[in-house]
C-alpha cells in the first residue's frame, strides 16, 4: 500500500481482534467526525496474532479476560463474556485482517467502518470473526457482493496484501496496537500521536493544535 500522500494525514495501525483497538474505535470515529477530509486516516493492519494454530487454553483465556476488563473500564465499550465459554477457539487474527484489507480496496472510509463492524461482532456480539462465512456476511451487510468478497478473501493476492501490511508495521517498529501516527505529507517523517489507548479528550486537542500549525502560513525568511 502506498503511504506517501500530500497534506496532513494519520496512519492508524490496528487489528480487528485487538481489544484495545475496540476500545479506541469511538476515538477514531470522533476524529473522522471532527476533522473529516482535512485529516484523512490511512488504515494498516498490524498483525496481532496472524497464523495462530493452537487453541486458546485456560491461561490464555484468563489473560485475555483481564485485558477485556481493563478496556471496558477505560473506554466503556461493551464485551460479551460468553466468549470465554468457547472451547477450542483458535485466536488467529489473519482472516479478519485480510477481510479488512479486501474492503479497503474500495476506500479507506469503508475499511474503517468495516473494521468497527468486525470489532463489534467479535467483542460485543460473540461472533466468530475467524470464520470466512461470518466475515463475508458482515461485508455483505456493508454492501459488498457476497460471492466476489468471498473469492477475494480466499485469494493469494489478499494474503500477500495483508502480509505486506504486517511487514510495514514491523519494519516501522510498531509492536502494540492501536498506534496512531501523524504526518504532514510527502516524504516528511511521521510523529507518534499515541501508542496504545488514549481517551478522546487527550487525542482530539492534540490533533487540532497540530493541524492548525500545519495549515498556518509559515513566516518568510529574511533576505540575506
Amino acid at each position: 500500500m502506498e503511504l506517501s500522500v500530500t497534506g496532513p494525514h494519520l496512519i492508524y495501525v490496528a487489528d480487528p481482534m485487538c481489544s484495545w483497538c475496540w476500545g479506541f474505535s469511538p476515538v477514531i470515529s470522533q476524529i473522522t467526525q471532527q476533522f473529516g477530509s482535512s485529516l484523512p486516516i490511512r488504515l494498516i493492519m498490524g498483525g496481532l496474532r496472524p497464523g495462530t494454530t493452537e487453541p486458546l487454553d485456560e491461561k490464555g483465556k484468563r489473560t485475555i479476560r483481564e485485558h477485556w476488563d481493563h478496556v471496558h473500564s477505560a473506554s466503556g465499550q461493551p464485551f460479551d463474556m460468553a466468549f470465554f465459554d468457547r472451547q477450542g477457539f483458535v485466536y488467529d487474527t489473519e482472516p479478519a485482517s485480510t477481510a479488512v484489507v479486501v474492503v479497503r480496496r474500495s476506500g479507506m472510509d469503508g475499511a474503517l467502518a468495516y473494521l468497527e463492524r468486525v470489532h463489534r461482532a467479535f467483542y460485543a456480539e460473540n461472533r466468530d470473526v475467524t470464520s470466512i462465512e461470518v466475515l463475508t456476511e458482515l461485508a455483505e451487510q456493508a454492501g459488498a457482493d457476497r460471492e466476489e468478497f468471498s473469492d477475494a478473501l480466499r485469494s493469494s493476492e489478499a494474503q500477500q496484501e495483508v502480509w505486506s501490511d504486517f511487514t510495514i508495521s514491523r519494519q516501522a517498529g510498531i509492536t502494540g496496537f492501536p498506534t496512531l501516527l501523524a504526518g504532514p505529507g510527502g516524504n516528511a517523517p511521521y510523529g507518534i500521536v499515541t501508542q496504545g489507548f488514549q481517551p478522546p479528550e487527550r487525542i482530539l486537542p492534540v490533533l487540532a493544535q497540530w493541524l492548525d500549525r500545519m495549515e498556518s502560513p509559515q513566516p518568510s525568511r529574511p533576505e540575506e
